[in-house]
């Protein structure tokens, strides 16, 4: 599946490096057992279903990404590890590539670090993912416009990501003084107070999701650039200045023709702990030149209609600040 087709109606909840293991719900065998159960069924289920239009492949596409997220959010503890994993062995993932097949490789490459058991059950749903995009690949070449057909986007209020507010009515995007990915020093009270709207977007290098939208954010930038605005990214990869990781981002970056600033910072610093509170990726900010976050985070790809719409009033908001 090509990253032309990776802007899908999905919340990526995909625990990364820097993380907080704090995040990890716990639960009891049976609960895990009959959670799989469940889920293999519907999926069984969903594989069997043959649209007779549009609207029903764009429905069964929806749900076919929500069966695929709820896979990857069941014992988040193991897929952290796996995306540790991707993270040393992987720095993108080719055109073409089944995404489960991906999975199973890194998998594959890390097996020394699970048990038999938890082998097992990664494997096991990166198996179902690879069949899903399968199932999503054939969708999408029966009805082209099934992957951008609108979803009910998640969100999450940016307090619940340990934001302080600095008032009853505003909440200041936390500070830092970090570089970007060429080494040049970055200070979040100039970054924010030069520009008059800053769309920050958290992403690393193996969320396929993350990678399919670069272009359109690297476009948003340009448009934004005519309002004194900025597009931001910030690839989770590269806090404290990982070289390996900054140096694949980069790459990530120049393939996809992105000019806009990347940037890094100290993983204990507030941006940083912040960061350690985000668990579903892409995840887009709007801040305004006071440095202040207008509204709610947009949790995934900003190319769905309904997240791009929202993305747009929230631009709005930010530039009618004084």
């Amino acid at each position: 599946m090509k990253f032309s087709k990776l802007s899908k109606i999905l919340t990526v909840v995909l625990l990364v490096p820097v993380l907080a293991i704090s995040l990890i719900a716990c639960s009891t065998s049976k609960d895990n057992k009959d959670e799989k159960q469940s889920t293999d069924s519907s999926i069984s289920t969903l594989m069997a279903t043959e649209p007779s239009d549009a609207d029903e492949a764009s429905k069964l596409y929806n749900q076919f990404m929500k069966k695929e997220n709820e896979i990857l959010s069941t014992d988040k503890a193991l897929w952290e590890k796996v995306f540790m994993a991707s993270n040393k062995e992987t720095t993108m993932i080719e055109d073409g590539t089944n995404y489960g097949d991906f999975l199973l490789k890194t998998i594959e490459s890390a097996k020394d670090q699970f048990t038999d058991e938890e082998y097992k059950k990664l494997v096991a749903g990166a198996e179902q993912i690879k069949e899903i995009e399968g199932k999503l690949t054939i969708l999408e070449q029966k009805y082209p416009e099934c992957a951008n057909a609108p979803s009910n986007g998640d969100s999450v209020p940016a307090d619940s990501n340990g934001v302080v507010s600095n008032s009853s009515d505003a909440t200041s995007f936390p500070s830092f003084d970090g570089k970007d990915l060429d080494g040049n020093d970055v200070k979040s009270s100039e970054l924010f107070a030069n520009s008059n709207v800053t769309v920050v977007n958290y992403w690393f290098s193996t969320c396929k999701p993350c990678v399919g939208e670069l272009s359109e954010l690297e476009a948003l930038n340009k448009k934004l650039a005519e309002k004194d605005g900025q597009v931001v990214g910030i690839n989770t990869f590269t806090l404290d200045g990982d070289k390996t990781a900054i140096s694949e981002a980069k790459d990530i970056l120049s393939k996809k023709g992105v000019t806009y600033k990347n940037i890094w910072f100290d993983s204990n610093s507030d941006a940083g702990k912040f960061t350690s509170g985000i668990f579903s990726y892409p995840t887009t900010y709007v801040v305004d030149k006071n440095g202040n976050i207008v509204g709610e985070p947009i949790v995934g790809a900003i190319t769905e209609k309904n997240q791009a719409k929202t993305l747009e009033k929230l631009i709005d908001q930010a530039l009618q600040v004084k």
